[in-house]
């Protein structure tokens, strides 16, 4: 964790103190189990780079420890999210009854689109 400048707006206070905090938390180096290290890799999340550096960046208030606590809740929000594993999707087919009323729709939008043909002289 290293404290940096905020951006953005705030007049001499924003440029006199470093209030915004930067997070960088290593996937590999970190004591989590190895299937929970695979699935946050696989997270399709800007905040992880190619290394497997989750970066985060807390520049929502001015104090620097409120912002400490924004960017840790937010990184704890973000591995509690891969604590549990995903379940299997179990494959199930339509019931007749929906495949029946399906084709039947079907037929009659066949049937209202061929009475708009002219016919034939």
């Amino acid at each position: 964790m290293t404290a940096i400048r905020a951006q953005g707006a705030g007049g001499q206070h924003v440029n006199k103190v470093s209030s915004a905090i930067h997070l960088r938390f290593d996937i590999e180096s970190s004591g989590l189990d190895e299937d929970h290290k695979a699935r946050l890799k696989a997270l399709p999340d800007r905040r992880i780079n190619a290394q497997g550096v989750i970066v985060l960046k807390s520049q929502g208030t001015r104090s620097q420890d409120m912002n400490r606590m924004l960017a840790l809740n937010r990184l704890h929000e973000l591995v509690e999210s891969v604590q549990d594993e995903p379940s299997t999707r179990k494959r199930t087919k339509p019931p007749k009854s929906a495949k029946e009323k399906r084709l039947k729709n079907k037929k009659m939008v066949s049937q209202n689109k061929e009475q708009r043909t002219k016919p034939l002289a």
